[in-house]
């Protein structure tokens, strides 16, 4: 089975096109297999690409995190795939469209250097209500800004969100020592008022248009980045009016650019080809 390994800011993910591969199954579970780090090639995530129109540049778009589960998006998965199919000349437009469980999401080329790419991704509109999240502590809101979560008897202020997959964003002054803030985002991200679990971001605010971000991804732990985190962290930070709307988002890796224009959320980004291979299945 071919594949190729795409990383955004060592946010890394295994390529697989279903067009080339016939008869895939059991995807979850080649995604836990191919996924780990130690018996498989290990990324954070894998990605299924397949066409969907190849004459209007549409591709369908499926992400499964290392622990098997199907996540609805990934920003930095939707660079990484577009950096894919620029790489392997699947087509010769600067802008295509993928499609996901979330919904459409349009990409452009910006640039390309060898197998380095830098990409702009509309990351679609935030949802903010508790029931389009979906967040239910026994009551609706229309928004979740500075809400008291109680994680082991300590109240977080949180700001919850969701730009097709749900975001918990918690404000800092100075980040907690890692295995802290480890243990709170992995608490956070089963507490039982996110329904379908959550992803967390820890953010410090540098200055109105840069903040620092720490990433607890769910169904993954600790990620250097996250493409619809730092988007969820800027949307946060604006919607508490602590930055402007055109934010650069510092990750352990790199910087991300995140935009809020009108109604939808935009990132520009790089992904980086690493290297393809051939994976050993049963299936």
């Amino acid at each position: 089975m071919k594949f190729t390994k795409v990383h955004s800011l060592g946010n890394d993910f295994l390529i697989i096109n279903e067009d080339e591969t016939p008869g895939l199954s059991e995807k979850g579970t080649l995604a836990m297999h191919i996924c780990d780090r130690h018996t498989g090639v290990g990324a954070d995530g894998l990605l299924l690409i397949s066409t969907k129109d190849k004459e209007k540049n549409i591709f369908n778009f499926r992400i499964f995190n290392a622990d098997g589960t199907e996540a609805e998006i990934s920003g930095n998965g939707l660079r990484c795939a577009a950096a894919y199919l620029y790489h392997q000349k699947k087509i010769d437009s600067p802008r295509l469209n993928f499609i996901t469980t979330a919904g459409s999401r349009e990409c452009k080329l910006i640039k390309r250097e060898k197998n380095l790419f830098k990409l702009k991704i509309e990351m679609g509109i935030p949802q903010l209500s508790s029931q389009d999240i979906p967040f239910y502590d026994g009551s609706i809101h229309e928004k979740i800004i500075d809400y008291p979560l109680s994680i082991n008897q300590k109240i977080y202020n949180t700001t919850v969100i969701s730009l097709g997959n749900p975001h918990c964003a918690i404000f800092v002054d100075r980040f907690p020592a890692r295995i802290e803030w480890q243990q709170i985002g992995r608490e956070i991200e089963v507490h039982p008022f996110f329904l379908k679990r959550t992803n967390v971001e820890f953010i410090r605010v540098l200055s109105r248009r840069e903040i620092e971000v720490l990433f607890w991804e769910r169904g993954v732990g600790e990620t250097l980045s996250s493409g619809s985190g730092s988007c969820a962290a800027a949307v946060a930070s604006i919607l508490k009016n602590l930055t402007e709307k055109k934010v650069k988002v510092r990750t352990s890796m790199g910087d991300l650019t995140v935009e809020w224009e009108k109604e939808k959320v935009y990132q520009s980004g790089p992904s980086e080809i690493v290297f393809e291979g051939n994976y050993f299945t049963n299936q």
